[in-house]
């Protein structure tokens, strides 16, 4: 093989590597996301305690740190900022 014939699959195969990796992060939020709605829809049924692992972001909140309790809501759940800031929004 020649050194462009491999530096072609090489090329190739980042290309497709970074292709499936953008793939399942995608899946992964879209994961969390209909992970967090589910857990709406039970909290609001009954069924089910509050988050517990949002704790930091109610305390943020009620310090009148929003916008850090969006970034914290963020980092906790791995939603993306608008739908943090709706989700702080109906918190506060």
């Amino acid at each position: 093989m020649t050194l462009t014939a491999v530096a072609l699959v090489v090329m190739v195969i980042a290309v497709l590597g970074s292709a499936v990796e953008r793939k399942i992060d995608k899946l992964n939020r879209r994961t969390a996301q209909l992970t967090r709605k589910v857990d709406l829809i039970l909290e609001h049924l009954g069924l089910e305690e509050p988050q517990p692992e949002l704790a930091p972001v109610r305390a943020l909140l009620v310090e009148g740190k929003k916008i850090h309790a969006i970034k914290a809501y963020r980092d906790i759940t791995g939603a993306d900022l608008k739908e943090a800031k709706e989700a702080v929004d109906r918190m506060g």
